[in-house]
């Protein structure tokens, strides 16, 4: 597949061949869908918490005698069933993350990029450098190359001027070329990848 690239004012800079081993791939919805489960569950903190009985600052002493009282029979004031009582079945810290194999995750990342190829969602740039940090300067360019939802994928190293100016456009989100992931790229519109970035993912998946 040949994709046209462009520089961040808009002009012409060559064309750049896809390979079909990462972008050319029959996108299937079932490993697209696993692996987002994978990261959401992941990134969960799981540190909510409740009290259970053993856990309630209150004394433990039985309330009155077994027998005799006409009431119900208790021991402790700790029990769930009483207001301050310690919660039953509740929620505690652990961890929600998920094992997914790690070909499942590379597989899962070709056919999101494909998924992007074939809708006809990814940019290719040049480069994504600024000279100063202006976010509106950079807005403006990004209104050019109609880009209002967009993953920016720039090498291993981000320009510091770049980053600064797209950190406040809502919807850009911008990743060195190691952090790039399923999650992100199906959640915006365009998918913005730079000459470095590709080839660094031809290297990644030779």
């Amino acid at each position: 597949m040949e994709l046209k690239v462009t520089t961040l004012e808009g002009k012409s800079a060559g064309s750049v061949e896809l390979k079909d081993a990462i972008f050319g791939l029959e996108p299937r919805p079932d490993l697209l869908q696993r692996c987002v489960k994978w990261q959401l569950a992941k990134r969960q903190a799981g540190t909510h918490k409740v009290k259970n009985r053993s856990e309630i600052h209150r004394t433990g002493k039985k309330l009155y005698r077994q027998k005799g009282t006409g009431n119900a029979r208790h021991g402790s004031a700790r029990v769930n069933i009483f207001r301050g009582g310690g919660r039953a079945f509740g929620p505690l810290v652990r961890s929600h993350a998920i094992d997914l194999p790690k070909k499942v995750r590379a597989l899962a990342l070709k056919h999101a990029l494909s998924a992007k190829a074939r809708d006809g969602d990814i940019v290719v740039l040049e480069n994504a450098s600024l000279e100063a940090a202006k976010t509106k300067a950079l807005q403006t360019r990004f209104g050019k190359l109609g880009l209002s939802s967009a993953l920016i994928i720039d090498g291993v190293e981000l320009d510091d001027n770049f980053c600064r100016a797209a950190r406040n456009i809502p919807n850009i989100d911008v990743l060195p070329v190691q952090g790039i992931n399923v999650y992100d790229i199906l959640r915006r519109t365009k998918l913005v990848l730079t000459k470095a970035a590709l080839e660094a993912l031809e290297a990644r998946f030779p």
